[in-house]
């Protein structure tokens, strides 16, 4: 059994125990939070709550600790200092600040004698498998990335982080004629601009500075600054109302040729349809759990991303089923 603790009980963390709850060789062994432990109910019976002080209490009955918290403040702080007591997994997704966070945690895990697995989920994650795919088939090629039409919980995150931010919803929206262009095989050279908008739905505080608000969240480098960014002030009752759940999806496309002459034209599409999107990319983390803890057995430590992660390490199969029922 995989001794699972989860570090933080927002919607990724209940994800991350229900996805427990479908792995046999899963056990949740606690929950920690920076709220009072007394307040937070969990849906596994019989495992108790902690406070974040207490983790490092915990060490020796955790084999892997995963990361909840958000991209935006709390992983770059929480992945480095937790890699030094325990094998990690998080979902850093800020892709722009990976090989940063890579390095810090890389680092901290290496000196431990820990693995930690960074950037797990489905963009960064099963789409960035996609794109290493698809380009070394297919080197004379373009890659494509689509996100949406979906909440993305990093952007949404980093809004409710903006001062007078009482709550807020972002979705992620691809351009059609963006996408058909590319299915065409016409190699479309696409700015970021051209490929997305963002739509943002907004619950201030009582006498905050709208403007203000609007500006900083259109003007946030790594997250709106390069999109068409829409920001919508709306009360706390439709935002529970109309935008409650947390949708997502979307397409890695890479188009390519083959040929003496470059005269076949290819197209590979992965696409994701997801009704939850903590849900399942709590499931892809814990996947990537059942890896770092195989790969700490092994005697291997470091800071890892999927592209370093064998895919038979995700499986509960055995390599000679795998081979009989999957190949």
């Amino acid at each position: 059994m995989v001794r699972i603790g989860i570090m933080g009980y927002g919607n990724l963390g209940r994800g991350i125990e229900c996805a427990i709850k479908q792995n046999a060789d899963m056990k949740l062994v606690a929950v920690f939070t920076r709220r009072n432990p007394e307040t937070v109910k969990i849906l596994t019976e019989g495992v108790s709550v902690y406070s974040v002080d207490d983790v490092q209490k915990l060490k020796d009955e955790i084999d892997v600790l995963i990361l909840c918290g958000g991209s935006a403040t709390d992983l770059p702080k929480q992945t480095m200092e937790y890699a030094k007591y325990f094998n990690v997994v998080d979902s850093f997704d800020t892709h722009a600040k990976i090989p940063e966070h890579f390095a810090n945690v890389d680092e901290a895990a290496a000196a431990a004698g820990n693995v930690a697995i960074i950037s797990c989920g489905w963009d960064p994650g099963m789409f960035s498998l996609n794109r290493l795919y698809s380009g070394a088939i297919l080197p004379m090629g373009k890659d494509y990335t689509f996100w949406g039409k979906g909440v993305s919980q990093g952007h949404s995150d980093a809004i409710r982080r903006v001062e007078g931010v009482l709550d807020g919803k972002q979705y992620t929206i691809p351009v059609d004629a963006a996408l058909e262009a590319v299915r065409s095989c016409s190699n479309p050279d696409l700015t970021t601009r051209e490929k997305h908008i963002r739509e943002c739905f907004v619950v201030a505080e009582e006498g905050a500075d709208l403007a203000r608000i609007e500006a900083e969240i259109k003007n946030m480098p790594n997250y709106f600054a390069d999109y068409d960014t829409t920001v919508h002030f709306i009360s706390k009752e439709e935002l529970d109302r109309d935008h409650s759940g947390i949708p997502h999806g979307g397409f890695v496309i890479r188009t390519g040729k083959t040929g003496w002459n470059e005269e076949h034209n290819h197209v590979v599409e992965y696409s994701l349809k997801l009704d939850s999107n903590p849900e399942f990319t709590a499931s892809v983390i814990v996947a990537y759990a059942r890896a770092a803890f195989r790969m700490s057995k092994e005697g291997m430590k470091g800071c890892k991303t999927v592209f370093d992660v064998a895919p038979a390490y995700l499986s509960t199969l055995s390599g000679e089923e795998l081979r009989k029922q999957l190949l």
